[in-house]
């Protein structure tokens, strides 16, 4: 947490008001935070640049400033969201960056796993090439799908979770694009049929795209660029329901735990 969604959901909403700014000084109040550089040269070079456009790119918000990019990852709890003169103070703030209309982008983030950093426009490209396809893209079909999976015996649960494979598809979508595709999560990856393939595909997109629409699921921490929590939580069918009756066939939604993560199922409906 946060997933794509998540991340999409803060996206969208910064997209239509941070570019076109320009950052006028940054404070970096949690120097941990701060990936690659030491936190007074990742100030430093930020101040005077423009933000272009704000997207994402897996779990990652990429802001533009001007050929080069500021990368934010939001970890576990972080939050990235854009506050005025007068809107309540924030519990733990990690990074300020002043706008020059007055403005404030602000960091914040309870246990600070996640992260902000610079890249130029060329290690941008470097890594960029290194992650995985995007589910919400042309190039995420069910014949890629089909065909990915034919060189990995790892259970399909993990194998979705691989941001090498797919970006941005964590525990929680995962869990639920299995279930509307009826695939057992421990089933290895290469025994996945062409027709598992296209329920797989089909359910991440549609996980993926309603969970969107409803701006992401909150279990604790997350909330969206205007610091309202996502709704999607009340549409989940497996996820976080262990012991609970499956809302297709009324027999338990099971537990168990891959690669260190809990999976939730319905052993009756993905066999």
């Amino acid at each position: 947490m946060p997933e794509l969604p998540e991340v999409e959901t803060i996206v969208r909403g910064l997209a239509t008001t941070l570019p076109g700014a320009t950052i006028r000084a940054v404070d970096v109040l949690k120097p941990d935070l701060i990936e690659e550089e030491s936190a007074a040269s990742f100030a430093r070079e930020l101040k005077g640049r423009p933000i272009r456009s704000v997207e994402r790119r897996a779990k990652n918000i990429v802001i533009d400033t001007g050929g080069d990019f500021l990368l934010v990852n939001l970890g576990m709890t972080g939050r990235l969201f854009l506050v005025k003169e007068g809107d309540p103070e924030p519990t733990h703030p990690g990074v300020r960056i002043h706008l020059a209309d007055g403005r404030e982008l602000l960091y914040h983030d309870v246990r600070r796993f996640g992260r902000l950093w610079r890249m130029s426009a060329e290690a941008w490209e470097r890594w960029e090439a290194t992650l995985g396809v995007e589910p919400l893209s042309d190039a995420f079909t069910p014949k890629w799908l089909h065909g990915a999976t034919r060189k990995s015996r790892v259970a399909i649960k993990i194998w979705l979770m691989d941001q090498k494979r797919v970006v941005g598809v964590g525990n929680i979508y995962a869990s639920e694009a299995l279930f509307r595709a009826r695939v057992n999560p421990r089933t290895p990856a290469d025994e996945i049929t062409r027709p598992q393939a296209k329920r797989i595909h089909q359910g991440v997109v549609d996980v993926l795209a309603e969970a969107i629409e409803f701006r992401g699921t909150t279990l604790l921490d997350y909330r969206d660029a205007e610091g309202e929590p996502g709704e999607f939580v009340r549409r989940l069918r497996v996820y976080d329901r262990e012991g609970e009756p499956c809302l297709r066939c009324h027999r338990t939604i099971n537990r168990i735990v891959q690669g260190g993560r809990s999976t939730f199922f319905c052993p009756h409906c993905q066999k």
